[in-house]
């Protein structure tokens, strides 16, 4: 879905009421307050009453629309504008495309990062898997000593696993907000994300895998001699890597650890559906948007 597709799918807000009621309730609305589904409609106030519990509400009621003061025209715009930026795209820069301030522009952003969620998805990785870290941060002060890059950093390591199945695996991916990462922290990631007995692990030589092949498969790639041999390699996650770091220098700027997690999750939903059919992907989006919150 691109612009010119809202545009003609959804020329009115009504026809994106319409949409958004068909896709949370079908054809039997119910109260999101008390699930009663003795409701009778307000067609002119595009509303519903419920009769059970004497409550008025709209389809937005609990969904990543509540309460808010803008068109859903400009929300359908919204989630196609960022579904679209492969490498993101910034407050400012949406909020000139919606005709909207900054900050409005930022809370409709971090909104739509809430039905973009991959953190709580059970996502299990199967088959060929490569497990990478990296460090996400912006550049120390000048004056403040010696600044180490890599596993030296001081900043926020972040752990990613990725499929190798054609371009079509999925990846997981967690922020270790303690800033601790060692070989049990990333043997507990394993345990959790990748289904052990059917899959082959790669990483590099970093001294925190070396337990890894007690548990399973494991093979490793020695970045100090080479970074391809055979099969063994990690640039699947590293192609990741490049694209996170870009959006985030690039377009962001500089994200605080406390919205890193959902500026990752973008990253990370937008690669696990890169192969779904636009038009899917927005309509797949905008369900999570009303039924996940």
């Amino acid at each position: 879905m691109d612009i010119v597709g809202i545009y003609e799918v959804f020329p009115t807000n009504d026809h994106c009421i319409t949409h958004l009621e068909k896709v949370r309730w079908g054809d039997k609305p119910k109260c999101p307050y008390c699930k009663s589904p003795k409701v009778t409609p307000r067609p002119k106030e595009k509303r519903h009453h419920c009769n059970n519990c004497n409550t008025s509400f709209s389809v937005t009621v609990r969904t990543i629309f509540h309460h808010t003061h803008l068109p859903l025209q400009k929300w359908f715009l919204a989630i196609t504008l960022v579904l679209n930026a492969k490498k993101g795209i910034a407050a400012r820069q949406l909020g000139r495309d919606l005709h909207v301030n900054k900050d409005t522009a930022w809370r409709m952003a971090m909104k739509i990062r809430d039905a973009m969620m991959e953190r709580e998805q059970r996502i299990i990785l199967q088959g060929l898997v490569e497990m990478d870290e990296t460090y996400v941060g912006g550049k120390p002060r000048k004056g403040t000593g010696p600044h180490k890059r890599g596993r030296g950093t001081k900043k926020i390591p972040v752990v990613g696993m990725v499929e190798r199945d054609k371009g079509k695996g999925k990846i997981k991916v967690e922020v270790i907000k303690n800033r601790k990462l060692d070989g049990k922290r990333l043997k507990a990631l394993v345990r959790k994300n990748v289904d052990i007995k059917n899959s082959t692990l790669f990483t590099d030589e970093y001294k925190g895998y070396l337990g890894i092949k007690t548990m399973m498969p494991h093979k490793v790639i020695n970045h100090s001699e080479w970074y391809v041999d055979g099969d063994v390699h990690t640039n699947t996650i590293e192609s990741f890597w490049a694209l996170l770091k870009r959006g985030i220098i690039g377009q962001y700027h500089k994200v605080s650890l406390s919205y890193l997690a959902k500026y990752i999750d973008e990253f990370s939903y937008r690669w696990n559906n890169r192969k779904t059919d636009s038009d899917d992907f927005f309509f797949s989006t905008l369900q999570r948007a009303v039924r996940g919150i």
